[in-house]
């Protein structure tokens, strides 16, 4: 009989090849499927690392509280091991965040504060936690353990799973946990590898890693969830990346219905970010090349939004 528990069966996700939206031979272009994890996104992966260790370290004890801001995803995975390992869950999401995260992370037994705009989601879970007897903020956005889950499974999975054969791995970055480790551990390997992060238009991180400054005037709004911010966080390593592309929430809902359309896959925005990303690198590389990108997580958490015709009409003026 079976011994593995729903905690066992995160990460190991496949790695698949993009032949129909990148037909020519000289590109190969693999996407690895993050949504095969038990909710569904990669936030799993940080989640189950960050709370197992602090479990060991005496930082989360029996019958304690885990409290999080998140823009959805990290919400879900939360509340999948709180629920596994007998801790209450607190989830302080935007309002921006999708329904389905919202509900998907009630349904499994967190509390969801929703904050409307203007309101610091992040600092708001850090005021919840702070109010709480023996509570545990997972704080992704500024906890190194972030970065350590991606250096630890995910960067060698994919060095795994190319047998260090690639040129470039593509990924968006919102916590920044998810390109830092995974980028730290395959340059260790091949310095040569490319690291290009797809940032939405209206987010500090583009302006900041081309000038090195932050604008001080109010930042732009953006539809697409997950990616890009309005401040530096601590998890986002600059000295790893090679290349920030700037892109529209058109441009990535676009190619997201692409992907589901001609590659069968129903993914979410920033994966269309990144997969915009990617055939803008294979239509400027010269030679052959191996780039390797992130699906984050499911279309299936966007149907009233990116893939609902009416919504879509709603907001194209923003996008």
């Amino acid at each position: 009989m079976p011994e593995q528990t729903l905690i066992d069966c995160i990460g190991r996700t496949p790695l698949v090849a993009l032949n129909r939206l990148f037909p020519q031979k000289r590109i190969k272009v693999l996407a690895k499927l993050e949504f095969f994890s038990p909710t569904g996104s990669i936030k799993d992966r940080i989640i189950r690392h960050i709370v197992l260790k602090a479990e060991s370290e005496g930082r989360l004890r029996a019958g304690g509280t885990i409290v999080e801001g998140t823009s959805g995803n990290t919400g879900a995975a939360v509340a999948m091991i709180a629920a596994l390992r007998d801790y209450r869950s607190i989830v302080v999401m935007p309002e921006k965040a999708s329904r389905e995260k919202q509900e998907a992370a009630k349904a499994l037994g967190a509390e969801v504060i929703v904050c409307p705009e203007g309101i610091d989601y992040i600092g708001k879970a850090l005021t919840v936690a702070e109010g709480i007897p023996g509570a545990f903020c997972i704080n992704q956005y500024d906890n190194p353990d972030n970065i350590e889950a991606h250096y630890l499974e995910t960067g060698p999975e994919i060095w795994a799973d190319t047998g260090g054969r690639l040129d470039y791995i593509v990924a968006g970055a919102g916590t920044g946990g998810t390109v830092s480790g995974i980028a730290r551990y395959l340059k260790e390997r091949d310095p040569r590898i490319k690291v290009v992060v797809p940032d939405p238009e209206g987010s500090v991180y583009g302006p900041y890693f081309r000038t090195g400054k932050i604008d001080a005037g109010p930042h732009g709004k953006y539809l697409v969830e997950g990616v890009g911010k309005n401040h530096l966080v601590g998890c986002m390593d600059f000295a790893v990346i090679d290349e920030v592309m700037t892109f529209r929430d058109s441009e990535a809902f676009h190619a997201a219905k692409q992907l589901a359309r001609h590659e069968g896959i129903l993914a979410g925005g920033s994966s269309g970010a990144n997969i915009w990303a990617c055939q803008k690198l294979a239509a400027a590389i010269e030679g052959d090349a191996v780039i390797v990108t992130l699906l984050p997580d499911s279309g299936l958490k966007y149907l009233t939004k990116l893939y609902d015709d009416q919504w879509y009409a709603a907001h194209r003026e923003e996008s």
